[in-house]
């Protein structure tokens, strides 16, 4: 049976999680799906960032160090983004960005590892992870001796076999096609195994359910500009399982992870637990805002939570699935993204043979944004890569945007000299 527009309609009519919408500040007529990338502006963000540069540092200065609870901030985010992300209070911090906290979770996690298993010295990781991991992961395998193995998800069981892994360090949704690994799976596979995990959540927290304390994972970083829609640049977060928060020291052993900063002692004596994962003082006016994004996933809960916004992005994605199927037949367009509902993030990634890019940028210049990756030449396409945030977005969204899409392929609007001219952001 054929979906319509006015079938579309009637589905947001039904939809208790619509009235979110009213959460964020999106212009009339744009259809945003790109909040896998950087989300939506909260309504809220700009009147807190204006108090927090205003009153709290304009007038209140450094006393806002403990008026306004600036010092006590990063903790009191990441118990917030905790609710998210199967977590207890306390185990969770927002600090720094993704790629400086994967530096301090994945040097702990060789630490650890080098001091139970000194035989295992290898890192693996997926070919396809986002390259930040790689190139972090690649530095610290150079710096202290270790090997960096890059395999294909297929290859993931055969890896856990070799008995010089160390540490298994995997994205939970890939950035590039959206499939997501079963991560309470994966987890018990490594550990049984004898191999530490590391989970980068940047495409999961606050778009799938996760339970990281369930998974019995090791340790996860974060990204606070995508579907926490912290704004852009925005602090990341970091999560240590408790067994293992007070093993040792992180490398970047700054003062705000010491057990008392203000003792200002010549030694380093780090915190208990998640604290010592902060390094040096942290940006109050970014996590402000964070604390606002925070709040829109958080908005949620009265209506089901992440349970709730799970069954949105499922079935907005299925109808962008379907609709592209019906509707762009014929256009050379493949789905990269699983279908297998338990395999698929909050994403929908398609290949084409030729013109990703340019189509990506026409159905930009329409209002549709969404954005584009390249391929790699070693078997993983150019893809037009589109995030689904049920927060803000609706099934009449999806509706216009495989519209706009259709019109772009069947005109050839996609071929203008414009649209082919390469930007520095893709």
């Amino acid at each position: 049976m054929t979906t319509t527009l006015q079938d579309c309609r009637a589905l947001d009519a039904q939809d208790p999680l619509h009235a979110l919408r009213e959460l964020f500040d999106i212009s009339e007529g744009t259809v945003y799906l790109d909040g896998n990338s950087l989300g939506a502006m909260p309504r809220s963000a700009p009147a807190r960032v204006a108090e927090v540069v205003t009153q709290e540092w304009g007038r209140d200065l450094i006393r806002s160090w403990n008026s306004a609870g600036w010092f006590e901030l990063p903790r009191k985010v990441g118990d917030q983004i905790a609710r998210l992300i199967g977590a207890a209070p306390g185990t969770t911090i927002a600090t720094d960005s993704t790629s400086v906290n994967l530096f301090k979770v994945l040097s702990a996690a060789l630490r650890i590892s080098a001091q139970r298993s000194p035989g295992r010295w290898r890192i693996v990781s997926e070919r396809s992870n986002f390259p930040t991991d790689l190139y972090i992961a690649e530095a610290l395998c150079k710096d202290k001796g270790w090997e960096l193995v890059l395999v294909e998800p297929h290859e993931i069981a055969d890896a856990l076999k070799d008995e010089k892994l160390a540490i298994l360090m995997l994205t939970h949704v890939n950035y590039r096609t959206g499939a997501m690994h079963d991560m309470a799976a994966v987890t018990k596979a490594a550990h049984d195994a004898g191999a530490l995990v590391v989970w980068d959540l940047a495409h999961s927290a606050g778009a799938v359910p996760v339970n990281l304390t369930a998974a019995d994972a090791d340790f996860a970083v974060g990204c606070g500009y995508k579907y926490l829609n912290g704004g852009p640049g925005a602090p990341a977060f970091v999560w240590v399982n408790p067994r293992h928060a007070d093993s040792c020291w992180q490398p970047l052993a700054g003062w705000w992870g010491h057990d008392k900063p203000f003792a200002f002692t010549p030694d380093y004596q780090p915190a208990a637990g998640i604290v010592r994962y902060q390094c040096g003082t942290q940006p109050m006016i970014s996590l402000a805002a964070l604390e606002c994004g925070v709040a829109t996933v958080l908005a949620a809960e009265p209506f089901g939570g992440m349970a709730a916004l799970r069954r949105k992005s499922l079935a907005l994605t299925d109808l962008f699935i379907q609709l592209v199927e019906e509707r762009c037949a014929g256009q050379g367009l493949a789905l990269v993204t699983p279908r297998d509902h338990a395999q698929r993030g909050s994403q929908v990634c398609l290949s084409r043979g030729q013109g990703a890019y340019a189509i990506v940028q026409a159905l930009i210049a329409r209002g549709v944004i969404g954005d584009f990756r390249a391929g790699d030449g070693a078997g993983h396409p150019d893809i037009l890569r589109f995030g689904f945030t049920p927060l803000y977005l609706g099934f009449e969204d999806v509706w216009n945007a495989v519209e706009h899409l259709r019109q772009v392929l069947e005109s050839g609007e996609w071929q203008r000299p414009e649209f082919n001219r390469q930007h520095a952001v893709t």
